[in-house]
């Protein structure tokens, strides 16, 4: 190879993984999703059950679906739910918001948080 053929293909490789960072597998999502959906509920016909609906909860504000009774932490968040907030919010949910009510320790799998961030996508309009 000549050189700057070389300098391609390292740039091409060292720029490969952040493209892929985040992604998400749809079907690994809805997997694992399910420890979600014993409180939360995706899709047309998702409503409040133990815990808010979560269909177009990208770009949402914080504890401002109608439908539920948030606990005075996350109704007072005024933050907007990004894809950074999320993932931060389903790795330890009480680093984001101290004193909110979910009863969820957190997910340690970051490629676990990408998949379910990617099947939540599938259900923003």
């Amino acid at each position: 190879m000549r050189p700057n053929h070389c300098l391609a293909f390292a740039l091409v490789i060292a720029v490969a993984p952040l493209s892929a960072l985040g992604a998400g597998d749809v079907a690994a999502g809805r997997a694992a999703f399910a420890k979600c959906a014993s409180c939360h509920a995706v899709g047309p016909s998702a409503r409040a059950g133990f815990g808010p609906q979560l269909s177009n909860v990208i770009g949402r504000k914080a504890g401002s679906t109608t439908d539920f009774k948030y606990s005075p932490a996350m109704a007072s968040a005024g933050f907007i739910w990004t894809d950074d907030k999320l993932r931060a919010f389903l790795k330890a949910p009480s680093d984001v918001v101290p004193g909110n009510k979910m009863r969820f320790w957190g997910i340690g799998s970051d490629k676990q948080i990408d998949d379910i961030l990617a099947y939540l996508r599938t259900f923003q309009q």
